[in-house]
């Protein structure tokens, strides 16, 4: 039985992830590293906080380090709200390090379906820089962002595999297009404990503004909840 369902998640994956990658031209490279933690500070109120390293150019340097505070309402089991601030240190044009600013609002949903768990998140950000190369670094930058995500929850075995995509949609800014990045990723969850799990995944990143690149990604995410 344990093999049957181990099969099963390597079938999904197999099928999926090519339809992902076809379109790389492997651009760049980089490893993203984070750690989570959730602090359950009421019932349906908890706090979150994460910081994350992020290198680029074939993963030989440092992008951004940041962090993020928040907080989440839980609905119900099915639906939640959460707002969050970023602060950031950003490896800009001139090769300098300068804070960025970003704040997040979401509206997320999960639902399961049979050993699926099918969720989706809903992100409005808005971004402001402290580097002025030209007079439109000085205007913030907002996007819509749409995350979909499905995960294989495999019984009785601490190993799930989920792929997900985010499309980000610029919006009040008209020199941008409709869509002007996105992401696909497939990975595995390994739960230690209920409170305890890692993440390991492929992202493939498509960029089209300024101009068109790609850049694939490992990352490395360590959740905990209190």
């Amino acid at each position: 039985m344990m093999r049957m369902t181990i099969k099963k998640s390597l079938w999904l994956l197999l099928l999926l992830v090519p339809a992902q990658i076809s379109f790389a031209q492997d651009d760049d490279f980089g490893l993203w590293f984070s750690a989570t933690t959730e602090l359950k500070l009421a019932k349906k109120l908890d706090f979150d906080f994460d910081i994350n390293l992020r290198t680029f150019d074939n993963s030989s340097r440092i992008e951004e380090a940041f962090f993020d505070i928040g907080l989440t309402y839980k609905f119900n089991k099915y639906f939640s709200a959460a707002a969050s601030y970023r602060f950031t240190e950003f490896n800009e044009k001139n090769d300098t390090f300068y804070p960025r600013h970003k704040w997040f609002a979401d509206l997320r949903g999960k639902m399961p379906v049979g050993d699926f768990d099918v969720s989706a998140r809903l992100r409005f950000e808005q971004r402001f820089k402290t580097y002025y190369k030209d007079e439109n670094d000085k205007e913030p930058q907002e996007h819509l962002r749409i995350k979909p995500k499905i995960l294989y929850d495999i019984p009785s075995f601490p190993l799930n595999p989920y792929i997900a995509s985010e499309l980000f949609f610029p919006v009040f800014n008209e020199d941008k297009k409709n869509l002007d990045k996105v992401r696909f990723i497939a990975g595995f969850e390994y739960n230690f404990t209920k409170k305890q799990s890692v993440e390991l995944d492929y992202t493939f990143e498509r960029d089209s503004y300024p101009k068109l690149s790609d850049m694939s990604i490992i990352s490395v995410n360590y959740n905990f909840k209190f």
